[in-house]
């Protein structure tokens, strides 16, 4: 900011374990949006290291971590991100064009992930036609089409009515208890009590890491 520096994250050390349901949450500015940004590989720390299954990846190029985020990240956004353009299946079938599969495999696991997630009688549908709740379904889908290690879930329920919100939050420990890392940003109490531990960010440090028994689905 002009000739001022402004640390948006300061001196944070946070290990996560395989299959972990994590709650990174804090008020507006403490750095939540930053460390996201960093686990998914979006951005790339200043100093300091971070390990991602044992592998240091923070001098990695752009290059190689577009690859590694595409291949072991799935992200779910407050917003969606569907292309409006495309159907569900489409939607969730794009990840799966830049790993490389043929158009046969992509339609077929596409089918899979939305039979999953129960939006098979939608997997025809454009975005505009589905509810807020099943346009996040979509978008977890399309998180799993790479079979990711990691999903990165940013104020998942932000745009979604409280029932809508119970049902994607479910959907999320579902798939935590499968095995599967969960990483999610909130600023909602009652969204970060579905994880296993909550991380508090104030001030680009961490203040709290609270580990309890999470809400049952």
């Amino acid at each position: 900011m002009g000739d001022s520096v402004v640390p948006a994250l300061r001196g944070v050390s946070l290990r996560i374990g395989p299959g972990e349901f994590v709650a990174v949450t804090g008020p507006s500015g403490s750095g939540k949006s930053t460390l996201m940004n960093l686990l998914g590989f979006l951005d790339a720390p200043t100093s300091g290291i971070y390990r991602f299954n044992g592998r240091d990846v923070s001098g990695l190029g752009h290059g190689a971590l577009a690859r590694l985020r595409n291949a072991e990240v799935g992200f779910v956004f407050q917003n969606f991100n569907l292309l409006p353009s495309l159907n569900s299946e489409e939607n969730v079938a794009l990840p799966l064009v830049y790993a490389g599969l043929d158009r046969k495999q992509r339609r077929e696991r596409a089918r899979q992930l939305l039979a999953a997630v129960g939006l098979d009688d939608r997997r025809l549908h454009l975005p505009c036609q589905l509810s807020g709740g099943q346009q996040q379904r979509v978008a977890i889908a399309r998180a799993l089409a790479n079979r990711p290690a990691l999903v990165l879930a940013d104020e998942p329920t932000g745009a979604l009515d409280s029932e809508s919100s119970k049902a994607i939050m479910e959907m999320l420990q579902s798939l935590n208890r499968n095995g599967l890392t969960v990483i999610l940003i909130t600023h909602e109490p009652h969204i970060a009590k579905y994880a296993a531990r909550t991380v508090v960010l104030r001030d680009g440090r961490i203040v709290a890491d609270d580990q309890r028994i999470a809400n049952a689905a």
